[in-house]
């Protein structure tokens, strides 16, 4: 009887620890983690609106709940609109008054949100500056809504509204109050593509 020699095991090769992950896995959770990233830019911000040019066709006008961007623009029903005749502090510009700096830009901001007043807005579109934004005269319960920031002193007038801002001047009501640079100026100096 012949002898066999014992059957050797073979040995089996080690799994790499990275073979028990299912790959497809990796995958989902890349892209559920880039999607909740683009998410988080974008939320807040209004990346998702068409840019409008100076030269395109506007409405005559535009209505419905509004939020202020600054101190002379502000969303109307999904529309971006500047405040025509008028020009306000940015919204990182400080002015000066009583030897303290103040934030005129974000005061301004809290006006128009004031003059705005929780009411529905309707703004008499005349055209679109060069950004493509609506240059209109807006409404709010009745309140002429551009007239009321320069009458407040949070905005100057520009290219209309010298009634009320002599009045806000002689008054000293907000910028008045002490002394700021001219939107236009701080724009020039700070932000010069967007001088206007």
């Amino acid at each position: 009887m012949q002898l066999m020699p014992p059957k050797r095991r073979r040995a089996s090769p080690k799994r790499p620890i990275y073979a028990t992950v299912k790959p497809w896995r990796a995958y989902v959770r890349l892209g559920l983690t880039l999607t909740l990233a683009a998410v988080a830019i974008f939320m807040g911000r209004d990346h998702w609106r068409l840019r409008h040019t100076q030269y395109e066709p506007f409405p005559a006008s535009v209505s419905g709940a509004a939020r202020p961007i600054d101190g002379d623009s502000l969303f109307v029903g999904g529309n971006e609109v500047r405040l025509q005749g008028l020009d306000a502090p940015e919204g990182r510009q400080t002015c000066s008054r009583g030897g303290l700096t103040w934030n005129c830009g974000e005061e301004a901001k809290r006006e128009l949100a004031h003059a705005i007043g929780g009411e529905i807005v309707t703004c008499n579109v005349s055209e679109r500056d060069r950004y493509g934004r609506l240059l209109a005269r807006c409404i709010a319960g009745g309140r002429d809504i551009n007239s009321s920031m320069v009458r407040a002193g949070m905005a100057v007038a520009f290219g209309g509204y010298n009634d009320e801002e002599a009045d806000a001047r002689s008054s000293r009501r907000g910028v008045w109050s002490g002394e700021f640079e001219a939107p236009q100026r701080w724009r020039a100096q700070h932000n010069p593509q967007d001088a206007r």
